[in-house]
């Protein structure tokens, strides 16, 4: 029973990880979900959400369905995410606006070392999983390089716009937030949770439910069938979102969302060591401390595997 309790712990502190990650513009909590170990079996408990699954459940028989989707995992994981959004989302918020220098650094360490770490579950490095990693990389820089767009408010547009944003909470590299900035619906999405906009949160909503169980089963066929180049292609994003996380950066553009006025489209710049307002040896310092968390959760992570194959 402790045992069972313990994992279950720790499943809601890697929600949490993944909860903290969604609320950051240009951090996603698919990342979290690789550095931790989950990556592989969310996606395949999101994708098992199918056909057969509903069948169980408007049939009554609620214990399979349960089994069927993995339920416990998914309960943990997402009452993780869901707690620390509502926790998290104020004071990251004030992070990011009173030291946002400090912070990226943070998060430019956590994903460096990052892709370091997914990058030794390619089981065998060939042409195609470097092609994969370019592809990967190239195709986040380009994304993450690309200027908002202002798009229409029709129905259809909303829909789509939760669908694809909803794929970036599985996919390492890229946010959900920066997807809606992309699609010109972020400020629409912040508007519709402020101010209670049913139909436009039920659009987005759905949407999301949608892409996210699509998307999975996507990526579960292609971890299945093509794993190392796939885990190649989302290391690939990882690299290429440094782009957008990159601490030092000068607005070319702004955006009003809710009243603030918000960096809209911005130019990576060079730090000057000594100049007070880059902090560049603290942010050093935090990219520093961001590297050394995954280290050290990899160290412990490993331990324990080594562990159970011993025991086994």
């Amino acid at each position: 029973m402790k045992n069972y309790l313990q994992k279950y712990l720790v499943l809601l502190l890697k929600g949490m990880g993944m909860g903290a990650a969604d609320v950051v513009p240009g951090v996603s909590g698919g990342t979290i979900a690789f550095i931790t170990g989950i990556y592989e079996e969310l996606v395949n408990s999101i994708k098992s959400i199918n056909a057969g699954a509903l069948k169980l459940f408007f049939s009554g028989r609620w214990k399979a369905f349960w089994k069927h989707i993995n339920g416990n995992f998914l309960l943990a994981v997402f009452a993780g995410i869901f707690i620390s959004v509502l926790s998290l989302a104020r004071i990251l918020e004030y992070l990011l606006v009173n030291h946002p220098i400090l912070i990226w650094a943070f998060f430019f360490g956590l994903i460096l070392a990052s892709s370091y770490i997914v990058s030794k579950k390619v089981g065998k490095w060939n042409y195609t999983a470097v092609a994969g990693i370019v592809a990967g990389t190239g195709l986040a820089v380009f994304i993450t390089s690309v200027t908002p767009a202002t798009t229409t408010d029709a129905f259809w547009f909303v829909f789509l716009s939760g669908a694809l944003a909803s794929c970036a909470m599985i996919l390492p590299g890229i946010s959900g937030s920066f997807i809606l900035l992309l699609l010109g619906k972020y400020a629409f999405a912040l508007h519709a949770v402020n101010e209670r906009i049913f139909m436009d949160l039920l659009l987005l909503g759905g949407g999301a439910v949608v892409g996210i169980i699509s998307f999975a089963n996507l990526l579960s066929w292609l971890l299945r069938k093509h794993h190392d180049v796939t885990i190649a292609v989302l290391v690939g994003f990882m690299i290429g979102s440094l782009n957008k996380i990159w601490p030092w950066k000068e607005t070319l553009e702004t955006i009003l969302v809710e009243g603030e006025l918000r960096p809209l489209v911005e130019k990576n710049v060079l730090p000057v060591a000594g100049n007070a307002d880059d902090r560049f040896w603290m942010a050093l310092l935090m990219a520093a401390i961001g590297i050394g968390i995954i280290l050290v959760i990899e160290l412990v992570l490993s331990g324990n595997r080594e562990k159970k194959s011993a025991e086994s």
